[in-house]
This record gives structure tokens, C-alpha cells and sequence, in this order.
């Protein structure tokens, strides 16, 4: 009983750090594991979700488990993924063991597009968000530029970096001096709409719109969290142009 016990909090507490770590609203998050619990013959189950940890318990057992939420990121593949097992296993589909071991090969193994597809991505949604905000089809190509060197560094800095938000403030950096260069060599005509639309993918739109949706589904704590989270994201996307404008401001036309 204790082992089959242990493995049902074990996958309810798998799927809930997935969801969390993908960008999941800390709400949706209760209520998957407590479904799972529930299709599992345990509807006595108590789950306590926060941005960085989970608890899971049953009545029943008196049996209590917690769960380290690690780096926070947007993966709304995983979080369908997560959903859709949980689906399947509430329609009997699958059995919990089968659960398990999917949502262990959903942790590791989830596809995900393509390096080139999100580098190029990442430029056209750069170049058409400069446009969006009022910028000129003569920064395009530039913009393009700058958006997919963005990512690139973005990728690589996080890749080989565990130090948070670096990441977004080195990119910031870079993205300033490239859009400085291609406006002093006349290769550009506006600074300012060319870091506007480069730093818009590195804004944190969806951990500010988790946040606000936690905050008033009264997960407080969560919401805070992410909040906060978002801010500090902001700050050094805004960090970093600055330093652009303050080692070479003056030279700006």
C-alpha cells in the first residue's frame, strides 16, 4: 500500500514540476495533480503549490512528499503534454506505472522546434514588431539581423552561464551596440524603433500574465514570485540599453 501510495505522489509531484517549470499557472497545476490523485482511487489528496516547490499528501496515508521547482521557463509543449496524459490516464487509457514513465520521457525528451525555426523566428517577429511600433522598412533587414543575433547569444550565454538574467542583460547589451552600428554607418535610420522591436521577444509577457492570473486565483505567494521574476527581467533588458546609451550616447546622430 505505502509503495503504491509512493508512486502515485511521486507521479502527481512529476507532473505539477513539469507543469511549474514550463510556465504553468500554479491553479492549473493543483488541479492536474489533484485529478491524477482522484482517478488514482485517492480523492483525499492535498497539494500545495508555489513558485519554487510543491507538497503532496494524502489523508489516507498521512503520506507527505515535496518536490524542488528548478529554472522556470515558457514550454506550453510540455504543459499540453502533461494535460493530455492526464486525459488519457482519467479515461483509463493508461495505467499509473505507464503515467509515470511518460511523464519521466515528457521531462527529458519533449521535442521542440528546431534551432533554425526559432532563430528565424525570432528575427521576423524583431523586424515585424519595429514595423508594429512605428518603425521604417529601411531598419527591416538590420532589424532582422539584430534579432537573430539576439537569440543566438540569448541561447548560447544561457546554455554556458548558470548565472540568472545574465542572459537577458548581455543580450540586451549586444543588441544595443549592434543597432548603434548599423545607425552610425548609415545602414539604419532609427536607433530607438530597432532595440524596440529586438528587445520585445526577450520581454516577459506570459510570466507577467501568470503572475496576475496566480495573484488573483489567490495564489499569492506564487504570483509575487513571478512577479518579481518578471520585473528583474525587465530591469536588466532595461539595463542593458542603458549601458549602450551610456558608452555611446554621445555619439548618436
Amino acid at each position: 500500500m505505502e509503495k503504491a501510495d509512493g508512486l502515485l505522489i511521486d507521479t502527481c509531484l512529476l507532473a505539477g514540476r513539469i507543469m511549474m517549470e514550463s510556465g504553468s499557472e500554479v491553479y492549473r497545476v493543483e488541479d492536474t495533480m489533484n485529478r491524477i490523485a482522484v482517478n488514482a482511487n485517492e480523492p483525499n489528496s492535498n497539494s500545495y503549490v508555489t513558485a519554487t516547490g510543491i507538497f503532496m499528501g494524502l489523508k489516507s496515508s498521512h503520506y507527505t512528499q515535496i518536490e524542488n521547482v528548478g529554472e522556470r521557463m515558457i514550454n506550453l509543449e510540455k504543459v499540453e503534454a502533461v494535460n493530455q496524459l492526464s486525459r488519457e490516464f482519467a479515461e483509463k487509457k493508461v495505467a499509473l506505472t505507464t503515467l509515470y514513465k511518460e511523464l519521466k520521457r515528457i521531462d527529458k525528451d519533449t521535442p521542440e522546434f528546431p534551432m533554425m525555426v526559432q532563430l528565424f523566428s525570432a528575427a521576423f517577429l524583431s523586424a515585424f514588431l519595429m514595423l508594429l511600433f512605428g518603425g521604417s522598412w529601411m531598419n527591416f533587414i538590420p532589424t532582422f539581423l539584430i534579432g537573430g543575433i539576439g537569440f543566438l547569444v540569448k541561447s548560447s550565454v544561457k546554455r554556458n552561464f548558470e548565472l540568472r538574467f545574465f542572459d537577458t542583460f548581455l543580450t540586451s547589451f549586444v543588441i544595443g551596440t549592434l543597432a548603434f552600428f548599423f545607425t552610425k554607418t548609415s545602414l539604419a535610420v532609427s536607433f530607438d524603433f530597432m532595440c524596440i522591436g529586438t528587445v520585445m521577444p526577450l520581454v516577459p509577457g506570459v510570466a507577467i500574465t501568470t503572475s496576475l492570473r496566480d495573484i488573483l486565483a489567490g495564489h499569492l505567494v506564487s504570483g509575487l514570485v513571478r512577479g518579481t521574476e518578471a520585473i528583474i527581467v525587465a530591469t536588466s533588458i532595461a539595463l542593458g540599453i542603458a549601458c549602450v546609451l551610456f558608452i555611446f550616447g554621445g555619439l548618436l546622430p
